[in-house]
């Protein structure tokens, strides 16, 4: 197995042409997304064609799933952004059969799958929508952690705290920490639970695009660098974006 693996995409036109580019030139040609592909950015169509025209499959990530749910619980940037991609993408009785795909596709994205002993979600095993699991969890919450673990076998595969690394059975947290590359080995028999990070909105302090490459035996992450001013200067010219979500592109936080 040699999977390509990007989550939170959030509508990040530019952060996803480069990693797919990258993805490309590493000649992995197997590719899957763990959600979140709209919200924040100002591409959403864009990225929904995109994943929908090269990804094997891509499951529901929280903000994909508020089109169609409620999204009180947002913070008013991303719920100003979900009002923003409903108002786009939501088709009317005369929109076009490709409005119509899209927005069918979306509302009918699963919310887990297994491969042999991998399962992949969006957010964790226990909620595979919502649920956070962060990189401080084995330290402030270990409970919690513990009890994640206790809810599969084999290797968790997530996105959604846009924090890439790997939790061990020892609740032991390793993250990139800037590095470009990193590779951590998955020994068999032992339990790990990964975090692909975000390809559209990093929030570990490094504000290269992410995405994770996973084999049998190991798991490799890349950091993409990608023009995020292109993207900045889209939002701001939404006039409906928040400010905010231009000005954390360039600081990864």
């Amino acid at each position: 197995m040699k999977l390509a693996i990007i989550s939170d995409l959030h509508s990040n036109r530019e952060a996803l042409e480069a990693v797919f580019a990258d993805i490309r030139r590493r000649g992995v040609t197997d590719l899957v997304c763990l959600g979140d592909v709209i919200g924040y950015g100002p591409d959403p169509e864009f990225c929904v064609d995109l994943v929908r025209g090269h990804a094997r499959w891509c499951l529901m990530g929280n903000h994909d799933e508020a089109l169609f749910r409620d999204a009180s619980d947002f913070n008013p940037h991303a719920r100003g952004a979900i009002a923003y991609t409903k108002k786009r993408m939501q088709p009317r009785w005369w929109s076009s059969s490709e409005k119509r795909a899209r927005w069918k596709w979306l509302r009918n994205l699963p919310l887990k799958l297994n491969e042999g002993r991998f399962l992949f979600v969006h957010g964790s095993p226990r909620d595979p929508v919502r649920e956070y699991v962060l990189s401080t969890d084995g330290i402030l919450n270990p409970d919690k952690l513990r009890a994640i673990f206790e809810t599969f076998e084999g290797v968790g595969v997530a996105g959604h705290t846009h924090q890439p690394g790997i939790h061990d059975e020892s609740l032991r947290f390793r993250a990139l920490e800037g590095a470009t590359e990193l590779v951590v080995s998955l020994e068999p028999g032992k339990r790990y639970f990964i975090n692909v990070g975000s390809t559209g909105q990093p929030r570990d302090g490094d504000n290269r695009a992410c995405y994770a490459v996973l084999e049998d035996q190991q798991v490799t992450w890349y950091r993409v660098e990608y023009d995020f001013r292109v993207t900045q200067d889209k939002i701001l010219r939404t006039g409906v974006l928040s400010e905010i979500l231009a000005r954390r592109l360039s600081v990864g936080k």
